[in-house]
């Protein structure tokens, strides 16, 4: 059996954008690899160079994702303050997501580093379990422990009636932060 040739520079970094923009879901850096016959660091690579060419490809717990606007209804965004213990994560999120709202970041302020912001993309339960797999998985910290549980995330719902019945129902599980 032939071994399969590498696709090199430009032409790999075509065909890895053209993956992306093809995908309902997002890949991994391993599947992007195996597609185009060269390592995973060499994929992380590619990605940093579409990125700085102004790609909106993003980085989440699943995987890369590009980042497609929604041209049909609009999509409406706000940023929330929450607090909880690393045992209430789930539950912020799965209350998040089951009132069909986006988690797309978490934003902590670091003493030394200043703002920290991190891509989350979760906007259903399975996502929610896949996310959370990949931080016992790998041994992550939440970005939450480093502020004792004070942490921001940038929501987005179809509708802003969406955004406010997910805040309430933050508010009465006692996980957000009233300003």
């Amino acid at each position: 059996m032939a071994e399969q040739k590498k696709i090199l520079g430009d032409e790999r970094r075509a065909l890895i954008l053209q993956l992306l923009k093809d995908s309902p879901v997002p890949l991994t850096g391993s599947e992007l690899a195996s597609r185009t016959n060269v390592s995973r660091q060499v994929i992380v690579g590619d990605i940093t160079l579409l990125k700085a060419r102004d790609e909106p490809i993003i980085a989440t717990s699943q995987g890369y994702l590009y980042f497609k606007q929604n041209t049909g209804a609009p999509t409406f965004e706000r940023t929330i303050a929450c607090r909880h213990t690393p045992d209430d994560t789930v539950k912020e999120l799965n209350l998040l997501v089951d009132h069909g709202v986006l988690v797309k970041d978490v934003k902590v302020e670091h003493a030394v580093y200043g703002d920290l912001t991190a891509s989350i993309m979760v906007s259903n339960r399975q996502e929610v379990k896949q996310f959370m797999d990949n931080i016992l998985t790998t041994k992550a910290t939440l970005l939450s422990e480093l502020t004792g549980g004070i942490h921001l995330h940038t929501i987005a719902a179809p509708t802003v009636q969406t955004l406010d019945k997910a805040e309430e129902a933050l508010k009465e599980a006692g996980f957000l932060i009233e300003y």
